[in-house]
């Protein structure tokens, strides 16, 4: 592989690897000793939730940092409290630099968690921004999350099934056919096409 051919020789990126490659970083990833939470959203939901608020609000224009900032703060609510000090390392999105905008919303899931049940912490949090060749773990996230999009865009279950046994949790906040917060998925309750058959299709 030589590096001006970018892709796999930069870095393991799920969509772009040839199978070969891609059944390798599978079978290895499956070997790890990770705990993956993810936090999913319907394409479909946001896009109303867009026009809808643009109705109210003439002057509202959608960006993705706002949904991107949001599931930040829905994924971490529940995990900044119970260790002195955390390196949150983020994928890095296009030039501007986020890493403050990342560490607000990391500390308002963690003040809301804090109002919540009433467990406060002051742990330390540090944000990191790098790319996916500069760390290894966003490279497995990439495989981690590529497997949730096969599943939600395509049905295609073989890949999560394969890496399930490392999910600790998959909040799919737009489910919402039990509790308004949305349907979360665990090791108990384990993310099927079965589990979904009344959802909407995409995130």
């Amino acid at each position: 592989m030589q590096p001006e051919a970018r892709k796999t020789a930069l870095a393991f990126h799920a969509k772009d690897d040839v199978p070969e490659v891609r059944r390798e970083v599978f079978t290895y990833l499956s070997k790890q000793n990770f705990r993956f939470f993810a936090a999913v959203r319907n394409k479909s939901a946001v896009a109303d939730y867009a026009v809808q608020r643009r109705e109210r609000d003439g002057n509202y224009r959608y960006q993705p940092n706002e949904l991107y900032d949001y599931m930040v703060r829905s994924l971490f609510k529940g995990l900044l409290h119970k260790d002195d000090a955390y390196i949150v390392y983020f994928s890095k999105r296009g030039a501007q630099n986020r890493t403050a905008a990342l560490r607000t919303a990391l500390e308002i899931a963690r003040e809301r968690f804090a109002r919540r049940w009433g467990i406060h912490s002051n742990a330390v949090l540090s944000v990191v921004a790098q790319t996916p060749p500069q760390n290894g773990g966003l490279q497995a996230v990439d495989y981690f999350l590529w497997s949730l999009q096969r599943f939600y865009e395509r049905r295609e279950d073989r890949y999560l099934e394969f890496l399930w046994p490392q999910f600790s949790l998959v909040q799919d906040l737009d489910d919402k056919r039990e509790h308004p917060y949305g349907c979360y998925y665990t090791q108990k309750k384990p993310l099927t096409e079965a589990a979904l058959n009344d959802s909407l299709p995409g995130i």
